[in-house]
């Protein structure tokens, strides 16, 4: 590593709340992952294998949340979306059918199929429907560091009053990490950055060094830091926290102001899901009343006058000249800093990794040709968090303030009127949980069983997808029906332990829907470290 460059730490947050119904045949809402798949994480895990075998040096920060990576594991889910894939090529040939007389569509018609067939086949064939082996052979590679979050994404700030719920997200997610990478994980995304003060103390106690956080968490801090967010701080319980960086975040999330809102790039809304009849699409959907976007998309973004055609040659040199801006700007970002640095500064660019392919299309090409040009920069040199804190050891002492990446920058997209009912029910079911650990400290056999199920229940309803969701009015129906469901299950065994029954008939169909946390220990409610922690 060159102390004589500017860093740039590239961090690919990868998380999805965890959706599996072997109850059903199909669900819509499973199509989240699969999109995300076919769209995402496919893509990227070819594009950082070609990358590595053409010995591009490179080095990205990976966060896989516990509930992504159980899903990318799951042998049903797998099958799914084999199907899924199959059903999407299946779609093409109708599409290379009706578009033959029209010249331009019929071009899209066949990249959208060929990519289909490229994505059924590597997921098959070159990856064995294994992307966690290919995430593991890219960090034993040196390429990425793959970092953990919490075990549901809870909102951390809005458990701040219940330390043992904080606890048992982290405790949970770091013992997932080991189970899967058989290792302990250096580093961990804050979800949705939401930091609260102390937060690192639960984070450090189970050996993380270090997390990142939104950028006017720190610079409203206390005190103020010497470097800016150009530099990590040290929180007060030695966890290393790093900032975001505001104008290469805004390139890249904005619609308005970034580069995903350039008018020669793919429209997303536009979807021949909701343009095209029922009698035609009906069988790659769902039902006439609920569409969904089946990834063929034949228009650019909308100018005010629709009908615009995507032009892939166009919207791929655009992209590539989007990656050098990018760079240059960056460039001279780092001139600048260093010129009032005693150290190279550090930008880090967190993003969630579904902007790239499936929210931006042309994502994936944008950040192959930031890769590139970055390894040929003279003043940038890509790294990892976990690289720089090894080399720079003293770093400033700020307890950063609440704060997140959500809108308005604190809290207002998990609690508001659309989604503040369900923390009361929350709340109580945590505090519950923490009373049976009192009551049953040292169960085993069918009851451990159900202990451990309660607790599978309580985390689940605790993720920040579920919040999220009803306040976005996208889907609102099945986030209340999922946190209500595990309330629901949670309360069912807290009253059958109540009155010492057991149905075991029931407790092994909820096993088998929410099969995750397979070493979950109910106890991590009642972790006896908490109270040193208070």
């Amino acid at each position: 590593m060159s102390i004589n460059k500017g860093f740039l730490g590239f961090v690919l947050h990868s998380h999805l709340p965890y959706v599996h119904h072997p109850e059903k045949e199909k669900c819509l809402e499973e199509n989240w992952f699969f999109d995300a798949l076919a769209e995402t994480y496919i893509p990227l895990v070819g594009l950082l294998t070609k990358l590595f075998e053409e010995n591009v040096p490179y080095r990205l920060t990976v966060s896989l949340s516990p509930t992504m990576t159980t899903m990318l594991m799951d042998d049903l889910l797998q099958e799914r979306f084999v199907l899924y894939l199959e059903d999407k090529v299946a779609l093409g040939e109708k599409e290379i059918n009706r578009n033959r007389k029209n010249p331009d569509h019929l071009k899209l018609s066949k990249l959208y199929k060929e990519h289909y067939e490229k994505c059924l086949d590597d997921y098959e064939h070159a990856y064995k429907r294994n992307l966690i082996k290919v995430f593991k052979t890219l960090e034993k590679a040196g390429c990425i560091e793959i970092i953990t979050t919490a075990a549901t994404h809870a909102f951390m700030p809005l458990y701040q009053e219940l330390p043992h719920v904080v606890e048992a997200q982290i405790h949970t997610a770091v013992i997932s990490y080991g189970r899967v990478f058989g290792q302990a994980p250096r580093g961990m995304w804050i979800p949705e950055l939401g930091y609260f003060p102390g937060l690192g103390k639960f984070m450090k106690q189970h050996g993380i060094d270090y997390s990142f956080i939104a950028a006017h968490g720190q610079l409203f801090a206390c005190k103020k830091s010497k470097y800016g967010v150009y530099a990590p701080v040290e929180t007060s319980s030695g966890m290393l926290a790093f900032s975001r960086d505001i104008p290469s975040s805004r390139a890249v999330w904005s619609r308005k102001d970034g580069y995903p809102g350039d008018q020669v790039y793919r429209d997303s809304a536009q979807d021949i899901g909701y343009e095209q009849p029922f009698e035609y699409i009906g069988p790659h959907i769902y039902d006439e009343k609920i569409r969904i976007n089946t990834g063929y998309k034949y228009y650019r973004i909308d100018t005010g006058e629709k009908g615009h055609l995507y032009r892939p040659e166009k919207a791929r040199e655009k992209a590539i000249a989007h990656a050098e801006n990018f760079i240059y700007q960056r460039t001279k970002q780092v001139k600048k800093l260093s010129s009032i640095m005693d150290r190279p500064p550090m930008i880090i660019c967190p993003y969630d990794s579904e902007i790239f392919g499936k929210w931006w299309y042309e994502g994936i090409i944008w950040l192959e040709h930031v890769i590139r040009k970055a390894a040929v920069a003279d003043e940038l040199q890509m790294i990892s968090p976990a690289q720089y804190i090894d080399e720079f050891k003293e770093n400033e002492k700020v307890e950063p303030i609440f704060s997140s990446w959500g809108n308005k920058g604190y809290a207002s997209v998990w609690l508001s009127g659309a989604n503040d009912w369900i923390y009361r029910h929350i709340h109580k079911a945590s505090e519950r949980m923490e009373e049976l650990v009192n009551r049953f400290p040292d169960e085993s056999g069918l009851k451990k069983r159900v202990l451990d199920q309660a607790a599978r229940e309580v985390l689940l309803a605790q993720a920040s997808d579920w919040p999220f969701i009803m306040k976005t009015c996208l889907n609102a129906d099945y986030a209340k029906m999922r946190v209500k469901r595990h309330l629901h299950n949670f309360n069912k065994i807290y009253d059958n332990l109540c009155r010492n029954t057991v149905n075991t008939e029931w407790l092994t169909r909820i096993e088998k829907e929410n099969k995750i946390f397979p070493d979950l220990d109910y106890r991590i409610f009642g972790n006896n470290k908490v109270s040193e922690l208070k």
